[in-house]
C-alpha cells in the first residue's frame, strides 16, 4: 500500500464559532492537510458542492441548520453522498449521536477533544475513503472491460444486446421511435487474405471511427461480430435512420486507407429497420435488420436497404 499523504486530502471544517474553526485549521495544517471551512450549516451546504472535500468535520449543534440536518441533506444528494462526515460534539450532546449515525455520519469526536484522537480518526476515515475510491475505480474498469470490444473500444455484443433490450422496453412503455442499423464491411475477407489480419484490424478501426463521427451521443455503436456492427438509434424514425445510414455509407466510400503501400477504398452495406407494432421482441427487430442487410449485400453492396 502506498504511504499515506495528508496533502492529497481536503477537509471541510463546519462550525458556527470562528475560534473552533481556527483551532482545527491549525491542527490539520500542521500535518499537511489541505483545509477549508464554512461558518454554519447554510454556508456548509453551499461550500460542499463547490470544493467537494474528502472529509467533513461537522459541529453537531449549530443555529439555523444543525449538524444533523446538514448531514441528512449532504447524504441525500448523489454528488456528495459518499463524503464521510465526522461529528464534533460536546459530551452532553451524545443523545443526538444515534440520529446522526442514522443520517449517515461515520464517526464522532467529543469536545473538548484530544488532538491525537482527532487526528487518528481523521486519518482512519480518509484511508477508508481512499480505499473505497480505488475499489470503485477498479470496478468501473472491470465493468468497462466486460462491456467493451477489446479491438475497437466500442460496445461488445453482450452490452449492445442489453442496451437494445432496454431501449425496446422503453418504446413499449413510452411509445417512442426506435431504429437499428446493421452494417457490414464489404469484401472484408479479401482485406484479411490480401493484407493480413493486422491490416484487417486497422480497417475495422477506421470504419468504427467513421461511423462514430456520424452518430449522436445518445446512439450506441456496437460490434455485433467480426466485421458486422449495429447502431441503435433511440427516438429515431425511419426517415432519420435513412439519413444517418447514408451519411455513414457516403463517408466511408469517400475515404481511402493505406494498407502496405496500397490505397484501398472500403465500402459498407447497411440494413435498416424501425420499430413496428409487429415487433414483439428486440430479437425480431434484429432479425429484420439482418434480412435487410442481406438484401443490401446480395443487391450489389455499398448500398442501404430498409425494411
Amino acid at each position: 500500500m502506498p504511504p499515506f499523504k495528508p496533502e492529497e486530502f481536503l477537509i471541510l471544517i463546519v462550525d458556527d464559532i470562528s475560534k473552533n474553526i481556527q483551532l482545527l485549521i491549525e491542527i490539520l495544517d500542521s500535518l499537511g492537510y489541505a483545509t477549508t471551512f464554512a461558518i454554519g450549516g447554510k454556508q456548509a451546504l453551499e461550500r460542499v458542492k463547490i470544493v467537494k472535500p474528502d472529509l467533513i468535520l461537522l459541529d453537531l449543534m449549530m443555529p439555523e441548520i444543525n449538524g444533523i440536518e446538514v448531514c441528512r441533506i449532504i447524504k441525500s444528494e448523489e454528488e456528495t453522498a459518499d463524503i464521510p462526515i465526522l461529528f464534533l460534539t460536546a459530551s452532553n450532546e451524545k443523545d443526538h449521536l444515534l440520529q446522526a449515525f442514522e443520517e449517515g455520519a461515520v464517526d464522532y469526536v467529543t469536545k473538548p477533544f484530544k488532538t491525537s484522537e482527532l487526528l487518528a480518526r481523521v486519518k482512519t476515515h480518509l484511508e477508508l475513503k481512499k480505499t473505497q475510491n480505488e475499489l470503485k475505480l477498479a470496478y468501473k474498469k472491470m465493468q468497462k472491460l466486460a462491456n467493451t470490444d477489446p479491438l475497437t473500444g466500442i460496445a461488445n455484443r453482450r452490452y449492445l444486446l442489453d442496451f437494445a433490450q432496454k431501449e425496446f422496453q422503453r418504446i413499449l412503455r413510452y411509445h417512442n421511435n426506435l431504429s437499428l442499423l446493421m452494417i457490414d464491411i464489404d469484401h472484408f475477407k479479401r482485406i484479411n487474405d490480401t493484407y493480413g489480419h493486422d491490416n484487417g484490424d486497422k480497417a475495422i478501426k477506421n470504419i468504427v471511427f467513421s461511423i462514430e463521427s456520424c452518430i449522436r451521443k445518445i446512439d450506441l455503436l456496437g460490434r455485433f461480430g467480426g466485421e458486422e456492427f449495429v447502431v441503435i438509434l433511440p427516438e429515431t424514425p425511419m426517415k432519420g435512420a435513412l439519413e444517418v445510414a447514408e451519411r455513414i455509407r457516403a463517408l466511408i466510400a469517400s475515404q481511402s486507407l493505406i494498407l502496405e503501400e496500397d490505397t484501398v477504398t472500403l465500402t459498407v452495406s447497411i440494413g435498416i429497420v424501425s420499430y413496428t407494432s409487429e415487433d414483439k421482441t428486440i430479437g425480431q427487430m434484429i432479425q429484420r435488420a439482418d434480412r435487410s442487410l442481406y438484401q443490401a449485400k446480395t443487391g450489389g453492396r455499398n448500398r442501404i436497404v430498409a425494411l
